[in-house]
């Protein structure tokens, strides 16, 4: 089983300023959950317990977030809004979590790479927070990890997006090899429409075998300025070692003020 989940937690969330301005991005709220702890239920759902989070400065609220508030908790205890902090004591309950901070925005390959000493020497998850993933019976994670027990090799989650939207993400050149399951045979960060391969698009979901750090270390920048995680997933699959797992649910870019708007409406109506 993966037993470690990454969260890139760094980033500075300009989309949503001035929201953003003082909270991190990762804790804006879906109804009355913040997106990372979605994505660590998630985590949690697909077997991991560690929970490995690259911070930057000013996302002290994370950290207290999967803590203990014993001002709060005394001043609730025996109300009927104690109860409401049952999901969140499961989580820490079942969850460890262990923090390092990115010092400088150097892309997604370089926020990987910081969370080396957290995550060890096994295949981990990546899971990028502001994707929020709904799937009725497994979780995306879960999906995957089943993929990945399988193969035992980079995996990587895509769905198709429009051709005119390919320049926003990382796309993947393969060759279907089982049904949703691609092997890859190239990945090209945000390409122009009329450049990219497919319009099979890499989403923040990602399980990743060790040697990753080797590679990224050597990585140079590639697009914007940047060390890139696909730049580096290439050299892998020039091995034949990364799959691409066309993913069944929902996915809501909660980056975007649309996907943000869509995903609070969506979970407002979902039937519990």
């Amino acid at each position: 089983m993966i037993e470690v989940c990454l969260f890139p937690a760094a980033g500075y969330g300009t989309r949503f300023l001035p929201a953003t301005k003082a909270m991190p991005k990762e804790m804006l709220p879906i109804l009355t959950k913040p997106l990372i702890q979605y994505g660590v239920e998630e985590a949690i759902s697909a077997g991991c317990h560690t929970m490995a989070i690259v911070t930057g400065r000013g996302k002290r609220a994370i950290e207290d977030h999967f803590d203990i508030s014993y001002e709060l908790e005394s001043q609730i205890k025996g109300s009927s809004k104690d109860a409401l902090l049952d999901g969140l004591r499961d989580v820490m309950n079942v969850a460890t979590f262990s923090y390092t901070r990115q010092k400088e925005m150097k892309g997604l390959g370089h926020a990987i790479l910081t969370g080396e000493s957290l995550v060890g020497k096994e295949a981990f998850a990546v899971i990028l927070a502001d994707d929020l993933c709904y799937s009725k019976d497994k979780s995306v994670l879960t999906q995957m990890v089943e993929v990945y027990e399988k193969y035992k090799c980079s995996v990587v989650a895509i769905e198709e997006v429009d051709l005119a939207e390919v320049n926003k993400y990382g796309v993947i050149d393969g060759s279907e090899i089982e049904p949703n399951i691609y092997k890859v045979k190239s990945l090209v960060e945000k390409p122009s429409p009329n450049k990219a391969p497919s319009n099979l698009a890499i989403i923040g979901r990602y399980i990743l075998t060790p040697d990753i750090f080797d590679i990224l270390r050597t990585t140079k920048p590639g697009i914007n300025n940047e060390i890139q995680i696909t730049d580096a997933l290439m050299k892998q699959a020039e091995n034949g070692k990364v799959l691409a797992y066309k993913f069944s649910g929902k996915r809501y870019d909660c980056g975007s003020m649309d996907g943000f708007v869509k995903a609070t409406n969506d979970f407002y109506n979902m039937p519990l």
